[in-house]
């Protein structure tokens, strides 16, 4: 089997290389077939997702039996001054990506976004894949429209939304509190926003699963439960030991001090209803998760 990883240096694509070499996660062995997949792994400097003919070419050269997509343009203020650039990364790299795959009959795992629904879809209730979405960001919009485009270009295909991803590598919330928490000793984050947050070692692990399966179709995975941004900056300073104050504010406050932030769905809280109906939900509690986090690699800057 031959899989063919893009955003291969992103924080999700840095775990699926991880987890393909040793052969299991935090949670468990990956699929017995992939433990001897040959890995094809690219990035921006190998590979331009945006032009359709290099990614077809490079597809129809390599042959893989699936292709995993971890690549996007994850600045959600960014995607609000550079939206073009937004576009084409996190519209038509997955269009060119499903057209490729269609090409050669591999299966296609796409990663989106809980920033596909607006937050006042259902108040109180995770949202399951049955809901629709409603986005009101530009990195929310043109995450929508790759979804749609994978679905329509290659029907051997897995849509996966996660939420609020950290990992051992790159920019992330969990980085950027214990590093902020360092520096300045107090912090003051949202409280009205929630939401689940995922380690990429559990959503790494799924994607494997679902990757092996012909389970095809839309998923949540997503770290169970549910708090704010305030609530998961608390343990991330009571789990990393640094000695810095958390306080709560609200959105509205947030966009007064940040005029030009994009805006962010208030609850964006998934449920994983597909995974526990077909391939199996075994996604940690968030509390847990992070905990485990911290007791692998506490976070430097």
């Amino acid at each position: 089997m031959k899989i063919l990883i893009t955003g291969s240096h992103g924080q999700l694509g840095t775990e699926l290389l991880r987890q393909l070499k040793e052969g299991r996660s935090e949670i468990g062995p990956i699929p017995e077939k992939l433990c001897t997949a040959k890995v094809i792994p690219t990035d921006a400097d190998e590979l331009d997702i945006t032009d359709r003919d290099e990614v077809v070419a490079f597809v129809r050269r390599m042959e893989p039996d699936v292709i995993i997509n971890c690549a996007a343009y994850t600045n959600v203020d960014g995607c609000e001054s550079h939206t073009e650039d937004a576009f084409k990364v996190n519209a038509l790299g997955p269009r060119n990506l499903a057209i490729a795959a269609q090409k050669v009959g591999a299966k296609l795992v796409h990663v989106s976004t809980d920033y596909v629904f607006s937050g006042k879809e259902n108040g109180g209730v995770p949202l399951d894949e049955s809901a629709l979405p409603a986005p009101v960001s530009a990195y929310g919009r043109t995450k929508l429209l790759g979804e749609q485009y994978v679905r329509q270009f290659c029907p051997r295909s897995f849509v996966v939304r996660t939420a609020w991803l950290y990992s051992h590598t790159g920019k992330n919330f969990v980085f950027t509190m214990v590093n902020a928490g360092r520096k300045l000793g107090a912090l003051t984050v949202v409280n009205d926003q929630l939401g689940n947050p995922t380690n990429a070692a559990d959503l790494a692990h799924h994607l494997l699963k679902l990757a092996v399966s012909s389970e095809y179709g839309t998923y949540h995975c997503t770290g169970e439960g549910v708090c704010s941004w305030y609530d998961f900056a608390c343990e991330i300073i009571r789990l990393s030991g640094v000695k810095a104050t958390v306080a709560p504010c609200t959105s509205a406050e947030y966009a007064a001090a940040h005029p030009d932030a994009a805006s962010r769905p208030a609850w964006s809280a998934l449920e994983n209803r597909m995974l526990a109906c077909t391939v199996g939900n075994e996604m940690r509690p968030w509390q847990e998760a992070l905990t485990e986090f911290f007791k692998n690699e506490s976070p430097e800057a």
